[in-house]
């Protein structure tokens, strides 16, 4: 049987051999290669390129894309069960392989010409590059269509201006080229025409910057990107000119499911350092998980991360399967990250004043847990996407 464990137990989730396999070689990796660094990493704010090569040389860059192209063609469920693994663990590390897939590598798999995916996606799936997807500007968050980044072209080269901000695997030395969405003119209804285009790092006029002083994922590398008059050949757009807010939406869709993978594996971290710590702490000369009201607490969060891994794996299998999933992506975006903020918040109320010593991993997933009802669509933009597809409002 497939080893998700609620304090000992097993759960079939109706997974092949191949992803069981996947799910124990990650789980061996992460607690032998990211459990013993993650609290290191996130005090001194380091991105780590050696665990991200370690992780590379285990096949987590491109677990979705066909071989043909230097994937794993596993499909997406296994690609999310890699990223609940490493999210058990370390958010970080999780963050790294989830923003390198769904929005670094996805783009020009799923929107790019054959030229653009055999430039760039043997080497994003090898690991030996990362790529990045600049979508959100200072004032331009869950209102993507707000973008104020240009591109205009000029003979036969696309200049491009503005910024973006909070960008994953943007500013590391791994760091090769970003997906950036532009205003490339305007549509005959007068809306703005958006379009994607590739600018590789280190193109005159495009300046990446890392941010520091994050509360959350630390140890991942996230940056400000500037681009004056930068300019990148006509040959750069990727799919079609216009169909960047169109490729957008679905790359956020794809990408949903893997925050909701960091979700679910935060939780189930964090439940699990809850469970042992309170079969060990005493209190009043017992264990403190024989208190009802600590035992009701682990019986709550066990049986909202089995409701949350169920409802991940169901939009996952809709996905591989080709049917249409994006309500469930946002379902479940949407319960396993406020699943994992009640976990944490819960298993810290366990802990007491330990949970809030930075000695504790279950601090650090305190903090990790809140980009996840904020990146990638926050919760309430989650719910607007859910009630729309369920026909609320009028088109």
């Amino acid at each position: 049987m497939d080893t998700c464990q609620y304090g000992g137990g097993e759960i079939d989730f109706g997974l092949s051999e191949e992803q069981k396999v996947l799910r124990h070689s990650i789980r061996d990796f992460a607690e032998k290669e990211i459990r013993p660094r993650a609290q290191e990493l996130d005090e001194k704010e380091e991105f780590s390129i050696e665990l991200t090569k370690k992780m590379a040389g285990l096949g987590l860059f491109g677990i979705f894309v066909p071989e043909e192209y230097g994937g794993s063609g596993m499909g997406y469920l296994s690609y999310i069960i890699a990223v609940e693994e490493l999210a058990r663990i370390d958010g970080s590390q999780a963050a790294t392989v989830a923003a390198g897939n769904s929005l670094g590598t996805g783009p020009i798999y799923y929107y790019g010409g054959e030229d653009q995916k055999k430039e760039w996606l043997p080497r994003l799936c090898s690991g030996e590059i990362l790529a990045s997807f600049g979508l959100t500007e200072p004032d331009a968050g869950s209102d993507a269509g707000a973008s104020k980044t240009t591109a205009e072209l000029k003979a036969g080269e696309w200049v491009i201006n503005g910024s973006k901000i909070f960008i994953t695997n943007s500013t590391s030395e791994m760091a090769a080229v970003c997906t950036v969405q532009c205003i490339t003119g305007k549509r005959p209804d007068g809306k703005k025409e958006i379009s994607c285009i590739l600018v590789p790092n280190g193109t005159p006029g495009f300046e990446a910057k890392k941010m520091t002083g994050k509360m959350m994922w630390r140890a991942s590398d996230t940056g400000e990107l500037y681009f004056d008059n930068c300019r990148v050949p006509e040959e750069n757009l990727i799919g079609s000119r216009g169909e960047g807010f169109h490729q957008m939406l679905e790359t956020l869709d794809n990408g949903r499911l893997a925050i909701a993978a960091m979700g679910l594996g935060g939780a189930q971290g964090a439940f699990e350092l809850a469970l042992r710590y309170s079969r060990e702490r005493e209190q009043f000369g017992a264990k403190i998980c024989t208190f009802q009201a600590n035992a009701f607490k682990l019986a709550d969060m066990a049986t909202s991360i089995e409701a949350a891994r169920n409802l991940l794996y169901k939009a996952c299998r809709l996905k591989d399967a080709g049917q249409p999933f994006s309500k469930e992506a946002a379902m479940s975006k949407l319960y396993c990250s406020e699943t994992m903020g009640r976990v944490v918040d819960e298993a810290v109320q366990i802990f007491g004043g330990y949970g809030l010593m930075r000695e504790y991993d279950i601090e650090r997933f305190y903090r990790d847990y809140k980009l996840l009802t904020i990146g990638e669509g926050t919760s309430e933009v989650q719910r607007i996407v859910i009630s729309r597809l369920l026909g609320c409002y009028d088109e």
